[in-house]
């Protein structure tokens, strides 16, 4: 969980499982595989203004099998699809400084009208003209994956 408080810094909170079951080996024929997004090997686009919460949303992509590219701004974000970069996905951030996710959406479609876009908030309400599918922030890989496959498969809400 990250957290930030203008003049009072950014906090991060690592919570971690406790259990007393022992892990599973990796030679074990019984162990389960790791969840992953049925929908592997998308070309992602991540925007998000705050580094310490694209870096993570990175890495989790990188884990569920997906390669991600990370901006900071949605000026930065429209460079990179006005150069044709190959993208299956953009995931942008709604409160940035200059351009909203939602902005950067309706311009971002001018370039590519089917690139599926999904909005991660932590805002409950959202200004009218944003129906977008929404990831609610903080969120989890495991979510992140699901929302991922929901969108790619067509089925939102």
């Amino acid at each position: 969980r990250l957290s930030s408080e203008k003049g009072k810094g950014t906090m991060a909170e690592l919570w971690l499982p406790v259990t007393s079951r022992a892990a599973p080996r990796h030679d074990d024929a019984n162990a389960q595989a790791p969840c992953r997004d049925a929908a592997q090997g998308l070309r992602i686009l991540v925007v998000d203004d705050d580094v310490l919460i694209s870096m993570s949303t990175v890495g989790m992509l990188e884990d569920l099998g997906h390669e991600a590219t990370e901006v900071n701004s949605g000026e930065r974000a429209l460079e990179l699809l006005a150069q044709d970069r190959p993208f299956d996905l953009m995931i942008t951030d709604f409160a940035m400084p200059r351009m909203t996710g939602v902005q950067l959406a309706h311009k971002a479609r001018e370039a590519r009208p089917s690139l599926p876009i999904l909005l991660a908030t932590g805002y409950a309400e959202l200004p009218t003209g944003s129906d977008l599918p929404r990831l609610s922030k903080p969120y989890h890989q495991a979510q992140l994956g699901e929302e991922i496959t929901k969108l790619m498969s067509g089925r939102t809400g």
